[in-house]
């Protein structure tokens, strides 16, 4: 099988991935989640893997050491500049949040201004918290039916919706009365190339 089509991430590995690179760059613990505007405690967890790390932080922590989220995802850089081509079900997949499994679309195309993931959202676990991240952020729901919070509004999406938002304001997705998946495509600022 093709590594690059099918790469096989095991989350388990982010924490220490996240460490070496921290360690190499030498940039102390404290230094990097004060960068990320993140409690050193929490950070603490999320490096020593007795935490999840959601997939926002993941981002904020990739920027902060200079690298692409698939580095951090997979142990290596990506590869493509041109078409990437993400076949059904081989997107780098990582549960990162109780009741949240993400795959990543476009993992090997070099230099992303989007992070476009596919999301499955599991209706037997608790809803994570809400989360804020700076930019844009649209979901489409490709099947089941879910609610999702933007700031103080709840709204409930079926097969076919879609929402665009801004993700400054706290946000969360969950399953509303089965198990749901969407797409949603990310633009965080530091996507955005000078």
């Amino acid at each position: 099988m093709n590594k690059e089509e099918s790469p096989r991430d095991n989350p388990a590995e982010i924490p220490g991935r996240i460490r070496e690179l921290r360690e190499i760059m030498e940039i102390s613990a404290m230094d990097l989640a004060a960068d990320i505007n993140i409690p050193y405690e929490t950070y603490v967890k999320y490096e020593s893997g007795e935490a999840d790390i959601p997939i926002s932080a993941l981002y904020k922590i990739s920027r902060s050491l200079g690298t692409d989220a698939t580095v951090l995802l997979t142990g290596e850089d990506p590869k493509i500049d041109t078409a990437s081509v993400c076949r059904k079900g081989k997107g780098v997949t990582v549960e990162r949040f109780p009741g949240y499994e993400y795959a990543s679309l476009a993992y090997n195309f070099k230099n992303r201004d989007i992070e476009p993931l596919l999301v499955h959202l599991d209706p037997k676990k608790e809803a994570a918290p809400l989360v804020t991240h700076s930019g844009q952020e649209f979901n489409y729901v490709v099947e089941g039916t879910m609610n999702i919070t933007v700031g103080k509004k709840e709204y409930t999406l079926s097969a076919g919706d879609s929402i665009f938002f801004d993700a400054a304001l706290p946000h969360g997705q969950s399953a509303a009365d089965g198990p749901a998946q969407f797409i949603t495509i990310i633009q965080e600022e530091h996507y955005r190339h000078e």
